[in-house]
């Protein structure tokens, strides 16, 4: 199958990516949501209210099934609620990134990256710029032309998050994307996605089931119970804005953690 950005296969000499600018944030307003599932009469969730500062870092958790994927969707506008309102701008940029990397096989990273852009209309030589700088921002530059049987599971989702960040997006959601990587992968990525987020501050939703993982990512955790998920705690982390791979055996770090999952422990004893 042909793809269409204007570019071979073959290593050629380019000029560096240009710098990404700092992307805009938007917030995110829940009130009353609710989201019963009409095959069966699930109750996903429960009377979520939230509210997510422009720029803010938000980590959620709660035990398996919860209905974590549920209201990330419904942020996202991919599944709407039963009742209570989602608002978001109508005119935000929004990213998803899925735990499967979902790259397609015959794209190489460069143009899986792009596709977006493709999508959008945008020019070839602007979406291979962009592409470009992307690629750059998740140390993958010297991979470029090659495809995804060729890479490692680290390695296509950091393809798959920069294919999210091409498109600079106000609101990105992540839905336990690094949940299925070795724990040293997965803490490199959680260093690159933090660093990201500290270079351009655009609102970050991320759902996960690691409390050392939140904790480690994000300014604010939201603990859900068990399905039907409802809010057991919204938890400012008091830790440093500077996350160092040391913080993860400090004592304060840990004493966060803890707080985490005791809400998890009440998460799921919830009736």
């Amino acid at each position: 199958m042909t793809d269409h950005l204007g570019t071979t296969d073959a290593t050629t000499e380019s000029p560096p990516a240009p710098a990404p600018a700092a992307a805009a944030a938007v917030g995110v307003e829940l009130r009353g949501v609710r989201r019963v599932f009409e095959d069966g009469g699930v109750v996903a969730v429960e009377s979520i209210d939230l509210s997510i500062a422009p720029g803010a870092f938000a980590a959620i958790l709660g035990p398996s099934g919860s209905g974590k994927s549920t209201l990330l969707r419904m942020i996202a506008g991919l599944d709407r609620p039963t009742s209570g309102t989602v608002a978001v701008s109508e005119t935000a940029r929004v990213a998803y990134v899925f735990q499967d990397a979902h790259l397609l096989p015959w794209r190489n990273v460069l143009r899986n990256v792009a596709l977006p852009l493709e999508l959008s209309g945008e020019a070839k030589s602007e979406r291979r710029d962009r592409a470009m700088s992307a690629i750059e921002q998740v140390g993958l530059t010297d991979a470029i032309t090659r495809y995804p049987a060729q890479l490692s599971g680290g390695m296509r989702m950091r393809v798959s998050l920069a294919r999210a960040l091409v498109t600079e997006p106000e609101l990105l959601l992540l839905d336990e994307p690094f949940a299925a990587l070795d724990e040293i992968t997965r803490q490199h990525l959680d260093d690159q996605l933090r660093a990201l987020w500290t270079q351009r501050r655009m609102t970050v939703l991320f759902v996960t089931h690691s409390i050392i993982e939140a904790a480690f990512l994000a300014d604010r955790a939201i603990v859900l119970t068990r399905r039907p998920a409802r809010v057991v705690i919204d938890h400012k982390l008091d830790l440093p804005a500077e996350r160092t791979p040391a913080l993860r055996t400090d004592a304060h770090f840990a004493r966060e953690m803890r707080v985490l999952f005791d809400a998890l422990q009440r998460g799921e004893q919830s009736p």
